[in-house]
């Protein structure tokens, strides 16, 4: 099977497959398989008469797809909601589109964030000497305090 979900000549596998060829075809742990059967991301799987899964090339699909829309960084919920949207053949792409509008707004601040933790983190670095001295505005920051004026330490 290709990564978009046809088969390949070349691929011998018959259907339905049990989780570990599951695991295997769509990049995915087979603990993930059954993480995501429990979430409800995949239909109902079928099972053998002695209780082992059955995986369908649909099934294989759709565990590609919430692959690929973790590694995008989409959140389950959002999985969830575009799975529905790509079974349904009747679905308005706008949907679609605000999606993956707002996973991207929410990137940008994530980066934005991450941007200022290493601006602070290397302005730290350039104040921090590194030697032998006890003194260390790196520890000064996380403790709350890189600030303030040092008081000596009270020990009872």
């Amino acid at each position: 099977m290709t990564r978009f979900g046809k088969t390949d000549s070349a691929d011998p596998t018959s259907w339905p497959v049990a989780i570990g060829v599951a695991a295997r075809l769509s990049q995915v742990s087979a603990k993930m398989v059954r993480h995501y059967e429990l979430l409800g991301l995949l239909a109902r799987v079928a099972r053998t008469d002695s209780g082992y899964r059955q995986y369908s090339e649909v099934d294989v699909r759709t565990l590609q797809f919430v692959k690929r829309g973790r590694d995008l960084g989409f959140s389950i919920a959002e999985i969830a909601e575009l799975v529905d949207l790509w079974r349904n053949r009747k679905r308005a792409s706008a949907s679609v589109k605000r999606i993956a509008q707002k996973h991207v707004v929410e990137l940008t601040q994530r980066i934005e964030s991450m941007q200022a933790m290493q601006r602070t983190l290397t302005s730290l670095l350039a104040h921090c000497h590194g030697d032998d001295r006890p003194d260390c505005p790196i520890l000064d920051d996380l403790a709350g305090n890189c600030c303030e004026p040092k008081s000596p330490v009270l020990r009872s």
